[in-house]
């Protein structure tokens, strides 16, 4: 078990490996290992960047981001200026069909909706946005609506974390009640807890995945 010392300041270094983030901005506190971040940064992306950053940590069983984005006058955008360069750059992301998604934005916070197919979409409109100039949060609140019934999800599910390098199968058990799925079990990382409810999602039919996987280390 690693002590909450060390994985602060393993989340530290990590901080100030990354290119785009001066660490001396961001506060850390480790508590059980549940990391929580603190502080100010200039752009929304840095924000998703400490947050992987610190989610990427040996030991680290969640974390808890409360930093704040502040923009410089320079790259202060109108609410307008950011709803016009959503609908933009969402227009030119080829994973992503723009015309199922509604754009809202209120004092920088971008709320997407609508509905698309797969959650890969999903995520890639909001990674999309939160890369904008202006952007301080991104709400995604786009639903998954498939025109195929969901048949045989549990094994297909099951099949894929077998075939994964990077999930222990024989550890997760899946459960399936209409279009949601469940995950339970333990995983040995935060990464391996996110590539399993990544691979759910990949299979036909399912709408929404309750990722209750156990970190332990």
């Amino acid at each position: 078990m690693r002590t909450d010392s060390k994985i602060k300041e393993d989340v530290l270094e990590e901080l100030a490996w990354q290119p785009n983030i001066d660490e001396t901005q961001i506060g850390v506190v480790v508590d059980k290992g549940i990391v929580t971040l603190s502080g100010t940064v200039d752009s929304y992306s840095k924000k998703i960047t400490a947050e992987k950053a610190a989610k990427s940590v040996f030991g680290v069983r969640a974390v808890a981001e409360d930093i704040k984005v502040q923009y410089g006058k320079s790259y202060q955008k109108t609410d307008s200026e950011i709803a016009r360069a959503s609908a933009d750059a969402l227009k030119w992301n080829t994973s992503v069909p723009e015309d199922k998604i509604n754009i809202k934005v209120e004092d920088g916070w971008v709320y997407l909706s609508g509905a698309v197919m797969w959650d890969y979409q999903k995520q890639a409109a909001k990674k999309t946005v939160e890369k904008l100039a202006g952007v301080k949060f991104v709400s995604n609140t786009i639903s998954i609506e498939q025109p195929v019934k969901p048949i045989d999800i549990k094994n297909r599910i099951t099949k894929a974390f077998k075939r994964s390098a990077d999930i222990d199968a024989k550890n997760v058990t899946v459960a399936v009640d209409g279009h949601t799925v469940k995950l339970r079990g333990k995983v040995h990382s935060l990464a391996e807890k996110e590539d399993a409810r990544k691979a759910a999602y990949f299979a036909p039919g399912v709408y929404k995945v309750e990722n209750e996987l156990e970190i332990v280390y």
